[in-house]
């Protein structure tokens, strides 16, 4: 099998699979602080650690949430056995780079490895996301060249995969739709919540006392955020108060 071929099978099967990459996070997270050195972080550096990890992974919730709520029905779903595109996002975040749902997702996730305070799980976690994502944008970008053509191709030539570029940036011509991304996108929040009070807890478990920790302020970081998520989900499953015909 050629090397071009290998890589956009090896991307679709990563492709599939791509909602376990989290699940390994976790399982890597517990190792990351319990041999992680903490002589160097004092109260004042885990405060501020603590607040870059809250304000890139928010970041990384907004990036989804501006890219689900301007995009139309059957194209950046949650498909995992095939690539679904019924026809090209070009327009809004989609003329700004070519992968905005991985870019959130990169962010969401990098700011939990940072809340580890472990700078070589850190640098692990990029290079793990990196050769994974990879293979799956490349399998993604061979399916939308086949399907879109030229279009495709002199689309992308100018939009960067990863990092943003304002420069060729389009008004979208699609409504903000909040349903969308209610409806979508409370699952990454909940998700998210989880990772950061399971890292507390493990911390906590390995270094008790260690760090000044509120268990009052988590209450009434979580209880809101909690209630809010599963009102969505019961709103999503017994009511169509959320659905949106035009999205996915």
């Amino acid at each position: 099998m050629a090397l071009l071929h290998s890589m956009e099978e090896s991307g679709k099967w990563l492709f599939k699979y791509r909602g376990q990459l989290p699940l390994l996070l976790f399982v890597l997270a517990v190792p990351a602080i319990k041999f992680n050195s903490y002589l160097w972080i004092t109260n004042e550096v885990y405060l501020a650690f603590t607040i870059l990890a809250i304000v890139v992974s928010f970041l990384g919730l907004v990036i989804r949430a501006i890219t689900i709520g301007i995009t139309p029905k059957g194209t950046s779903g949650r498909n995992t056995k095939e690539q679904v595109a019924e026809e090209l996002n070009s327009k809004g975040i989609y003329s700004v780079l070519r992968h905005p749902l991985y870019l959130g997702n990169f962010l969401m996730w990098l700011g939990i490895v940072i809340f580890t305070f472990n700078l070589w799980f850190l640098f692990s976690f990029c290079l793990l996301y990196w050769l994974y994502y990879e293979r799956i944008m490349f399998a993604e970008e061979r399916f939308l060249e086949r399907k879109f053509g030229q279009t495709y191709i002199n689309w992308s030539l100018k939009i960067p995969a990863f990092i943003p570029s304002f420069k060729n940036y389009e008004k979208t011509e699609m409504n903000f739709s909040l349903k969308a991304v209610l409806r979508r996108e409370y699952s990454g929040v909940l998700a998210t919540l989880i990772a950061f009070n399971f890292i507390i807890l493990v911390r906590q478990f390995f270094y008790p006392g260690s760090f000044n920790f509120s268990q009052e302020l988590l209450l009434k970081i979580n209880v809101p955020i909690v209630v809010i998520v599963s009102s969505l989900k019961l709103l999503k499953k017994f009511t169509h108060v959320l659905s949106d015909s035009s999205r996915s």
